[in-house]
């Protein structure tokens, strides 16, 4: 039997100069499914993404959906992408094992925690203030930089991180700290600086874009400190659901996390395009 995919639609092009095209998985021109592929709106056009991919309930475990899954990174080949992405829903065990057989690595992934009504207490010694204009500009000049690192580190082209992370503050931070909606602060311990937070009110729930304790005082639970202070702070805003993401290689951070009661929502991949 032959797999092979069938377009269903010319290749669309969209404002945010990403591309995508939707296209039936057939076996023997018979139609058992359809996957839809695109390209990455944060990384650029080099980066592909498969947007879904569904194999109807008669013709699963019989190898459809990697034959695919294979054929899609030969459209996406002919794209001239050098990357393709995958986000996998943390229930969704065959994609997730799926990813595993072609070779995706896990680059991330997404966590959320129901926050009660009672915001928790700071630990004695420990308080938050407002970062300041002085240090928001060291902040973010900082925060530019590790963001690119932190995708760099994981295969993505010095040039694509950097722009990814550029376009990515400029959206996320566009009156900086007066941006709607964002509170950046700084952690003290005893009167001296410790630690860093970014939280993001949004519509139903807040999101953690970024925290992190200095250096020279890690290991020491500030940390869990300020996941404690972003709870409250969701809280206070009437925020009953917290988000973050964190990366594969990130133990500390995924143990934190979990400790905390944070749950997984969803598993993003990559593969190089060889």
């Amino acid at each position: 039997m032959t797999t092979t995919l069938r377009p269903v639609e010319p290749l669309q092009e969209h404002p945010d100069g990403t591309r995508s095209r939707r296209y039936q998985v057939c076996v023997n021109s018979r139609p058992v499914g359809e996957i839809r592929l695109g390209t990455s709106p944060s990384l650029g056009a080099g980066t592909a993404r498969v947007l879904a991919l569904e194999i109807a309930e008669p013709d699963r475990r019989r190898g459809r959906a990697t034959v695919a899954a294979l054929a899609a990174e030969e459209v996406a080949r002919g794209w001239g992408c050098a990357r393709i992405e995958a986000i996998v829903p943390a229930g969704a065990e065959a994609a997730l094992r799926l990813a595993g057989a072609l070779g995706y690595t896990l680059r991330n992934r997404g966590m959320v925690k129901r926050l009660g009504d009672t915001p928790p207490a700071l630990p004695p010694g420990s308080r938050a203030r407002p970062m300041t204009p002085a240090e928001y500009e060291a902040w973010y000049v900082y925060a530019c930089e590790h963001y690119a690192r932190d995708f760099m580190d994981r295969g993505v082209s010095e040039a694509a991180a950097r722009a990814k992370s550029r376009r990515d503050h400029e959206t996320l931070l566009p009156a900086g700290l007066r941006t709607d909606g964002t509170l950046l602060s700084v952690l003290e311990h005893e009167g001296t600086r410790v630690g860093t937070l970014w939280v993001s009110l949004q519509e139903d729930r807040a999101y953690v874009y970024d925290v992190e304790t200095d250096a020279a005082h890690r290991g020491r639970g500030h940390g869990r400190t300020l996941m404690l202070l972003a709870e409250r702070q969701s809280i206070e805003a009437g925020r009953p659901v917290l988000g973050l993401n964190v990366f594969a290689d990130n133990a500390p951070a995924e143990r934190l996390y979990e400790s905390l009661g944070y749950e997984t929502t969803d598993y993003s991949y990559a593969k190089p395009l060889l």
